[in-house]
């Protein structure tokens, strides 16, 4: 007994002594820091949230997404909204109102509805009258907080939720206190926090459906009758029932082991871009997707339209996507379960495409506009129809001999009736920042 207490008491003494000497080697204490942040600007959620109008014709200067429907194009304009243009005269497209739209992306369009996101929100925006759109209905948080465009070289001050929807980061100069401990020459600061910028991840429409539009290569949200499929972050597809536009529901969410970019659809399956591959869903449950094959590829951002037997993927360097090379990349999908490459060309660095017939039209980044006969898949580098150099194309919508364009430089408009006369028939500017 006398044995154990000696035992125990040294324990005790040890334990304590330890205790004592870690507490000597931490001296705990703050000191006045000063640095620069991207630090959120927030709008109360209400106000977010009541903040969608129409207004009158603006300016394009920052052009993304596109939708065809009815005669009209709209072309969203980067985080603010969607430009209206009557196109039913291609050679004289006029602009008709612009619908704001806080934190808007992407876009669809069933009938007289039209999709759209805004932040973390899906709105349904009634367009009837193209002249006055009534929102029906809205989803809330159906897309989380993504990170606007800030300054990539500043640290992201953390979020408070509570205090509205990020609208924009303001590089601000914060001087704190914070805690400070000194361990052998180590200084941790213990209050300091920081999220990470996903960039790319906000900037992040396929094919014609019955009463639906059609968009470009670069879609996020791609229609299929009752059903509206949308990336909701890269890693994440939902499936949201629009078959009453005014009650829409999230129906199914699946999360992916890739980082998605963009969809596009083709009778009962779903294609889906990614940046190391593209993934084939069947959609036989339209309210469940089910992904039945993939085409894996090197790191690369990935836009893919599908045109009967073939699949074009378009691969390019830069951004997020961490790729060397710039490719097209031409995939037989005869075996939907079964696709392999056929043939893979190098590009500039390509970014949208289409199809209309033996035609493809490529996006070849700041090398312009490249068109060609794409009727045999081994010869299409070598059977280029026309090159419109020297201007930035991002995405093309190709429908009945008229090729609709956007790029850095507007909104073009070329005829292609003619494959041996193609001429460009519109042009409209976007205003110098």
């Amino acid at each position: 007994m006398k044995n154990l207490i000696k035992s125990t008491l040294f324990l005790t003494v040890l334990i304590a002594g330890l205790i004592a000497g870690l507490t000597a080697c931490k001296d705990r204490t703050t000191e006045m820091i000063t640095y620069e942040a991207n630090v959120p600007v927030y709008m109360p959620f209400d106000e977010f949230r009541a903040s969608f109008l129409k207004s009158a014709p603006a300016e394009i200067s920052h052009p993304g997404k596109m939708y065809f429907k009815d005669g009209y194009l709209f072309v969203n304009e980067y985080g603010k909204g969607i430009h209206v243009i009557d196109n039913t005269d291609p050679s004289n497209p006029e602009k008709i109102a612009f619908y704001e739209i806080l934190g808007n992306v992407d876009m669809a369009i069933k009938g007289n509805i039209l999709f759209a996101d805004s932040f973390i929100d899906l709105l349904a925006i009634d367009i009837t009258d193209i002249e006055n759109p009534v929102e029906i209905d809205r989803i809330e948080n159906v897309f989380p907080e993504i990170v606007p465009e800030g300054d990539v070289w500043c640290p992201y001050a953390m979020v408070d939720k509570s205090k509205g929807v990020i609208i924009d980061w303001k590089v601000q100069k914060i001087t704190e206190e914070v805690a400070k401990y000194n361990n052998g020459g180590y200084i941790y600061y213990g209050e300091m926090s920081f999220m990470m910028n996903t960039d790319g991840a906000a900037k992040w429409t396929g094919i014609s459906t019955t009463g639906s539009g059609t968009g470009g290569s670069m879609a996020r949200f791609m229609l299929n009758e009752d059903y509206l499929y949308v990336i909701a972050v890269p890693t994440r597809l939902k499936t949201v029932d629009i078959s009453t536009a005014s009650e829409m529901t999230v129906v199914d969410s699946v999360d992916m082991p890739r980082m998605m970019e963009t969809l596009f659809r083709l009778e009962n399956n779903l294609f889906v871009g990614t940046t190391t591959g593209m993934l084939i869903f069947d959609l036989v449950n339209p309210e469940k997707p089910v992904q039945i094959s993939s085409y894996d590829h090197i790191t690369a951002c990935d836009p893919v339209v599908v045109d009967g037997q073939y699949a074009y993927v378009t691969l390019r360097s830069g951004n997020f996507c961490n790729n060397a090379r710039n490719l097209l990349e031409v995939v037989d999908i005869s075996s939907i379960t079964n696709p392999y490459l056929v043939k893979s060309y190098p590009m500039f660095n390509p970014h949208g495409l289409g199809t209309d017939g033996n035609l493809l039209f490529v996006c070849d980044g700041a090398a312009g506009l490249k068109i060609y006969d794409k009727s045999n898949p081994l010869e299409i580098i070598t059977s280029q129809v026309a090159h419109y150099p020297d201007f930035d194309t991002y995405d093309v919508i190709p429908m009945d001999g008229i090729l609709m364009l956007v790029g850095s430089g507007g909104i073009y408009q070329y005829d292609y009736s003619d494959p041996e006369n193609i001429i460009q028939i519109s042009h409209i500017t976007i205003k110098e920042e």
